[in-house]
């Protein structure tokens, strides 16, 4: 797993909590906000978005994702990810889907640093043990 410094782990953190407060969430009131770290220390956030035809939303990790291989970067070495209205109580609220789980294996680096705010910090073996893969 990558590792980063606390100080690196915290600003990814402040990072995705920022972009979580630009959430679109007018039917769940459940906001979700990313950050990615690349190889050439770039961070790129990203945040969920909602439609009212369900399945046209978007999950704020696969946005955050998406939006730095929209921008140029191929080499994605941590990924945050904070539930905003998330319960610390029930940590299953603070997860990502199975969804984006998939896009992470796909897009991240294989031992990418996934840190959830509220959980810790996880590899990507932790997140999908047992992955689809092509």
């Amino acid at each position: 797993m990558t590792s980063l410094s606390d100080e690196a782990v915290d600003t990814l953190l402040a990072e995705a909590r920022l972009h979580g407060e630009r959430a679109w969430v007018p039917y769940s009131n459940f906001r979700v906000g990313a950050a990615v770290l690349t190889a050439d220390g770039t961070t790129v956030g990203g945040c969920n978005v909602e439609n009212a035809s369900y399945g046209l939303a978007v999950c704020g990790e696969r946005t955050a994702m998406f939006s730095a291989i929209a921008q140029g970067h191929r080499d994605l070495v941590a990924l945050a990810v904070s539930c905003l209205d998330g319960d610390t109580s029930q940590p299953a609220t603070l997860m990502p889907c199975g969804a984006c789980r998939q896009v992470m294996l796909e897009l991240l680096r294989p031992h990418a640093l996934v840190i959830v705010d509220g959980v810790g910090r996880l590899g990507l073996d932790d997140l999908l043990p047992r992955p689809f893969r092509l």
